[in-house]
């Protein structure tokens, strides 16, 4: 018992590092729940691009496993493009595979979601192969602070950039919806889309622009899961998905800020089944959790419930 807590604080930094992650991939599932309706099962492969993409951006910004510029400016150059590439893909999947099915049945864009899902997978492994891509962050930190000590605690500098800067995103999502005109018409949407519509909003607009923010949130946790954990893989896209699914039901499925801290929540609960269960039931955990939270209290612990339509 000595031992485990001894390692508590680790796994709690471990726990707030990787739940953050598991919040960007949220968010993106919570955006489009909030307005469509709908489980964007394909986001988790959007995250995976968003990972090949910072990857590629990384090897081609490098010589020999060095960066041939500053490493804090490539770094940025992987997310922004890695946010670019991911939200260029979340346009095309809503004007192709959702916005045609928009008034069907929800059984045909939870079909349609999952097409897009295995297409984008196959797409991945068949241009880049099953063989994970290794990510040479060393190259990123100097060796000297690669490990920053803070008491008994040693906590390894990318995690402390992971952290900063998915609470940054965070930070500058949770500006845009609550102090801005764009960010009133998404909430506008999502609160009742007939009459935004009526109230003269371009809801096609706010549509496409949440699948924007959304895929780009993705495309950015690509990267920083590929920062943090040195690979990605065209399979790394299924279980994030997941992941990211059970931590936005835990937050209240169609909240923001439930899906961050249904993120953070999930990925401290993971660290700490590390820390008192075996390493093999780690990903059962997030399983256990979703039964719980939707026999409990099925609208999450910051959702609302939703008054029928008469």
């Amino acid at each position: 018992m000595d031992i485990f807590i001894a390692e508590l604080p680790q796994q709690l930094i471990n726990g707030l590092t990787l739940g953050a992650v598991y919040a960007l991939i949220a968010i993106g599932y919570t955006m489009v729940y909030g307005i469509l309706g709908m489980l964007n099962f394909a986001h988790g492969e959007i995250y995976m691009i968003g990972g090949f993409t910072g990857w590629w951006v990384l090897h081609l910004l490098s010589r020999s496993h060095q960066v041939i510029m500053n490493a804090a400016v490539v770094i940025a150059v992987m997310i922004v493009i890695a946010m670019g590439v991911s939200a260029f893909i979340g346009i095309l999947t809503e004007r192709f595979a959702y916005r045609p099915l928009r008034n069907a049945p929800r059984i045909n864009l939870l079909l349609s979601a999952l097409g897009v899902s295995i297409f984008l997978q196959n797409f991945v492994l068949n241009y880049q192969g099953a063989k994970p891509r290794v990510y040479y962050v060393s190259s990123l930190i100097p060796k000297g602070i690669q490990l920053v000590h803070i008491g008994p605690l040693v906590v390894s500098f990318m995690r402390i950039i992971v952290v900063f800067i998915t609470f940054l995103l965070m930070g500058l999502l949770t500006v845009i919806i609550k102090r801005t005109r764009t960010g009133k018409a998404m909430r506008a949407t999502a609160q009742d889309i007939e009459m935004a519509t009526f109230l003269g909003i371009d809801v096609d607009r706010i549509i496409v622009l949440v699948f924007i923010i959304g895929s780009a949130l993705g495309g950015a946790a690509g990267v920083l899961v590929g920062l943090l954990f040195t690979q990605v893989d065209y399979f790394m896209g299924f279980q994030a998905g997941v992941k990211g699914f059970v931590a936005a039901v835990l937050g209240g499925i169609g909240s923001i800020s439930g899906a961050m801290v249904g993120g953070i929540l999930l990925g401290l609960a993971e660290s700490l089944a590390v820390t008192f269960l075996p390493s093999a039931y780690k990903d059962v955990v997030a399983f256990v959790i979703l039964i719980i939270i939707l026999i409990a209290k099925p609208s999450g612990l910051l959702g609302e419930k939703i008054q029928e339509k008469v």
